[in-house]
C-alpha cells in the first residue's frame, strides 16, 4: 500500500504531457504555456509621460523660477513628430508619446499657465515623470515561462507585449466509464436493487466547471464489456477515468480489462480513507487509466487530489496540484488509525485563518453532507483524536 504522496509522486514520475499546439492568444484561457511567451514589443514602446502634464527640457528649467513656451500638445495615442525647441514645452497626458528632445514631464500641478506659456517656481530633474522605451521589459523578454497557466492577467500582460499567438498544451480529454450493475444512471423511477448514478453526475460536473471536455459511458459489469469501453476510452482520450471495479470482488474487473490491453500497474491501494482501492495504470500510448472507488465520496477525493495530479501533468503545469492550503480545525476529530483521511467539511475565516469544521456523516457512500461542505480536509492517521487548534491541509471544493 502507497502513502499518498508517494502516490502522488509516481504519478509525477510517469505521466507525460501533451504534445503542443498553437493557439491564438484570444482562445488560450485556461491553458498551460507549453514554451516561453516572450515580448514582442519594447514595454514601453516609446518614450511616454507618466503623468498629466507637460515635456520639457529639463536644463531649461535649472535657473527656475523659469517661464516656457507652450509649443503645442500631444494627447495620448498621437504621434509626437516635432523635436521640443529651446525653452519651449508640450502638453501631454499620461500614457503620451513624448516629443523628442523632452527628457522630462513636470505635473501639471507643478506649473502656473498661461495662454501659450508656463511657469515654473523650481527646477526638474531629468528623467522626471517619464517611462523611458523598454524600461519595463525588452522586446525578446520572457514574459510567462512554461508551465504558467494562463489566466486573464497574464492574458493581459501577453496582449500589451503584443503576443498573439502562443504555444500550449491543449486541455486533456477525459473519458470516464462508471462501472457497476448497480448503477442506474438518468431519471425515472429506480429500479429495486439499484441506485442512482451520482458519479457520472459528479465527474461530468467536475470537469466541466475546469474546463475538461469529458465524456460518462455506463458499463455493465462483464469482463468483455469493460474491455471494449476501455479499448476505445484509451484510444481516444488523453486520461481515462474508471469509477468501481477496482477493488477484490468478484465483478471488480477494471485491472485485469486493463491488464489486457497491456496496461502498466503503476501503483494499487493508497492509504488513504475513503479510496483505498485506488489504481493508476499507464496504457501503452501513454494514458493515464485511473481508477477510483465506486462509493461517491471516494470518487469526490479521488478527483480532487489524483485526478488533479494528472490533469496538470497532462498539461504540463509547472507545479501540479493539488495545491493544499493552511488551516486549523475548529473542533476535535476523529482520525483512524491506519489512513489518512479526506473528510469533507466547513470552512470559516476567522482571525487571520481558516478554521475548518469537520462534517458528520462523513461514510464513504454519503455525500448528503455535501449540500454544506465547502472544503476537504486532510486529517493525518492517528489513535487519538486530532484535537481543536490543530494545523491541517486543505482543498476547496467550490
Amino acid at each position: 500500500m502507497h502513502e499518498i504522496d508517494a502516490a502522488l509522486a509516481l504519478c509525477s514520475e510517469r505521466v507525460g504531457a501533451l504534445a503542443p499546439v498553437a493557439q491564438s492568444l484570444e482562445s488560450a484561457l485556461g491553458r498551460v504555456l507549453a514554451e516561453p511567451a516572450s515580448s514582442v514589443l519594447d514595454l514601453p514602446p516609446f518614450a511616454q509621460s507618466g503623468l498629466d502634464g507637460y515635456a520639457v527640457r529639463a536644463a531649461d528649467t535649472e535657473a527656475a523660477p523659469s517661464s516656457l513656451a507652450l509649443a503645442g500638445e500631444v494627447p495620448a495615442g498621437a504621434v509626437a513628430t516635432e523635436r521640443l525647441p529651446a525653452n519651449g514645452a508640450v502638453r501631454v497626458f499620461t500614457g503620451a508619446m513624448v516629443p523628442p528632445g523632452a527628457d522630462a514631464v513636470v505635473a501639471q500641478e507643478r506649473v502656473r499657465a498661461e495662454p501659450g506659456r508656463i511657469h515654473l517656481a523650481a527646477p526638474v530633474a531629468a528623467g522626471d515623470g517619464l517611462r523611458n522605451r523598454g524600461e519595463e521589459l525588452a522586446a525578446g523578454a520572457i514574459v510567462c515561462p512554461p508551465g504558467q497557466r494562463l489566466h486573464a492577467a497574464r492574458l493581459a500582460a501577453l496582449a500589451a507585449a503584443g503576443v498573439e499567438r502562443v504555444m500550449v498544451r491543449p486541455a486533456p480529454r477525459v473519458a470516464v466509464l462508471v462501472t457497476g450493475d448497480e448503477v442506474q444512471p438518468g431519471a425515472g423511477e429506480t429500479a429495486p436493487g439499484r441506485i442512482r448514478d451520482a458519479n457520472g453526475p459528479l465527474l461530468r460536473g467536475w470537469l466541466s466547471e475546469r474546463g475538461y471536455p469529458v465524456e460518462i459511458h455506463h458499463v455493465a459489469d462483464r469482463l468483455e464489456a469493460v474491455r471494449a469501453h476501455l479499448e476505445q476510452a484509451l484510444a481516444e482520450a488523453d486520461v481515462v477515468v474508471t469509477t468501481g471495479g477496482v477493488s477484490v470482488g468478484d465483478y471488480d474487473l477494471v485491472m485485469q480489462a486493463a491488464a489486457d490491453q497491456g496496461v502498466e500497474t503503476v501503483f494499487w491501494r493508497v492509504r488513504q480513507k475513503p479510496g483505498k482501492p485506488l489504481y493508476l495504470g499507464l496504457a501503452p500510448n501513454g494514458v493515464p487509466l485511473l481508477g477510483l472507488p465506486g462509493n461517491p465520496a471516494a470518487v469526490l477525493a479521488g478527483a480532487s487530489v489524483f485526478l488533479r495530479r494528472l490533469l496538470d501533468l497532462r498539461e504540463g503545469l509547472a507545479v501540479p496540484g493539488p495545491e493544499l492550503l493552511g488551516g486549523v480545525a475548529a473542533h476535535p476529530v476523529r482520525r483512524d488509525g491506519v489512513r489518512d483521511g479526506w473528510l469533507r467539511a466547513r470552512r470559516e475565516a476567522a482571525e487571520g485563518t481558516v478554521r475548518l469544521h469537520v462534517l458528520d456523516r462523513q461514510a464513504s457512500h454519503m455525500l448528503s453532507n455535501l449540500g454544506e461542505a465547502d472544503a476537504l480536509v486532510r486529517v493525518p492517521a492517528g489513535e487519538t483524536p486530532l484535537p481543536a487548534g490543530a494545523t491541517v491541509q486543505w482543498l476547496p471544493l467550490d
